[in-house]
């Protein structure tokens, strides 16, 4: 396999690696991470109620923006060192990747700005993986879909009651 050509992991066709829409997904990245570092250093820090920094909200959305920011600086470097800086051409290539990330946008929207709230938690997180893992796995073709479909809800369902059991029973928080 060429430096220039990647395993697509979704279908098992050889797609085009674009250094350049690595270098540019990295820079979206990255401003991402910092975003959400930033904004999680405005959160309160409860310290006038005598909280600690472990307890402050914003801890757990830094660490995540912070493991963003950093591994978009690694794609950011792999990229500039394939040659990302002097590409030409198209930033994306079809490969039905836009499509995708539209699909898992319009999913996590459609689970945190509509379902969360209007049914109970572990149900809209059992839906939410469930959409998520069919769709995905669609494309496997008819003969194995009933399969993959029974598999789906099985995830969905195990997600959302391990989730139920974890925020209620081990943190102890009451979920909406």
């Amino acid at each position: 396999m060429s430096e220039v050509e990647a395993e697509s992991p979704f279908d098992g066709e050889k797609a085009p690696a674009s250094p350049r829409a690595d270098l540019v997904t990295a820079a979206v990245l990255l401003a991402f991470g910092l975003g959400i570092v930033a904004h999680s250093f405005q959160m309160p820090r409860f310290v006038e109620q005598s909280g600690t920094g472990l307890t402050a909200p914003g801890i757990v959305p830094g660490f995540h923006g912070t493991m963003i920011a950093l591994l978009a600086i690694l794609l950011g470097l792999r990229a500039a060192r394939r040659g990302g800086w002097a590409a030409r051409g198209p930033v994306a290539q079809g490969s039905g990747d836009g499509r995708r990330l539209a699909l898992a946008t319009g999913l996590g929207v459609l689970y945190a700005g509509v379902i969360v709230g209007r049914v109970p938690f572990w149900l809209a997180s059992a839906l939410f993986v469930f959409a998520f893992t069919a769709a995905f796995e669609w494309d496997q073709g008819p003969e194995r879909r009933i399969r993959r479909l029974a598999e789906a809800a099985l995830i969905g369902l195990g997600t959302g009651i391990a989730v139920m059991l974890v925020f209620e029973d081990l943190f102890l928080l009451r979920l909406p």
